[in-house]
């Protein structure tokens, strides 16, 4: 059984999702540690109730990026995870410490990559207009938001949205999403070839694209 970590920063709905499709037989890992940058994550809590260790460092204890990012890598090792999960990690993080967990990092992000990286993804897909917006899980390369992707879902966009309805359409998805690429990683159904994602299995179709009702 592979071993992952799981990074948070807030509450950690991601995370959430990840502890109840593992506890409903649906992703066969064992989930060795939760890592906040913030100590009032609420997440922490989620995760100690689900018997999980927890650990906080909190970034504003060190002097830059680089000296933090050194401090969670030292902190993620102790674990020795095969696969380290963001799930709300509201950090930048050093290209060294990409290179570190390079193939083995995974992020998921709340719009269709390429499109909308950074933040407010659904601020600026309503103002773009976009008539499709959705969430992406990716590999995690020094440029921000534009690994390789794994699996989007897409959601509609309807007229009368304002950020707040379709930031939890997107996020329904999310929940959807991130445990299935978690579970390709851990089956070893998934290669990268060339800066692109290759998922075993893949013939006719691709199924790394979910598409629920337009509704």
């Amino acid at each position: 059984m592979k071993t992952i970590v799981i990074l948070i920063s807030g509450r950690g709905s991601n995370m959430e999702a990840l502890i109840a499709a593992r506890d409903a037989g649906q992703l066969p890992v064992y989930i060795a540690a939760v890592i906040s940058n913030r100590p009032d994550a609420k997440g922490l809590v989620t995760a100690e109730k689900a018997g999980i260790a927890t650990r906080c460092l909190d970034h504003k204890a060190y002097a830059d990026r680089a000296a933090f990012d050194a401090a969670l890598a030292d902190c993620i090792d102790v674990f020795a995870p095969d696969l380290v999960v963001l799930a709300g990690f509201m950090r930048i993080l050093t290209p060294g410490f990409v290179r570190q967990y390079e193939g083995c990092l995974l992020n998921i992000h709340p719009s269709l990559l390429p499109a909308f990286p950074g933040l407010d993804t659904h601020q600026r897909a309503l103002a773009e207009g976009v008539r499709i917006h959705g969430c992406t899980v990716h590999f995690v390369t020094a440029e921000l938001d534009h690994g390789p992707v794994i699996i989007q879902a897409a959601v509609p966009v309807h007229a009368d949205d304002d950020e707040t309805r379709l930031a939890a359409r997107v996020l329904a998805q999310e929940h959807l999403i991130y445990p299935q690429a978690v579970r390709w990683f851990v089956e070893e159904r998934i290669c990268l070839e060339d800066g692109r994602v290759r998922l075993s299995g893949e013939l006719h179709g691709d199924d790394r694209l979910v598409a629920p009702a337009l509704h």
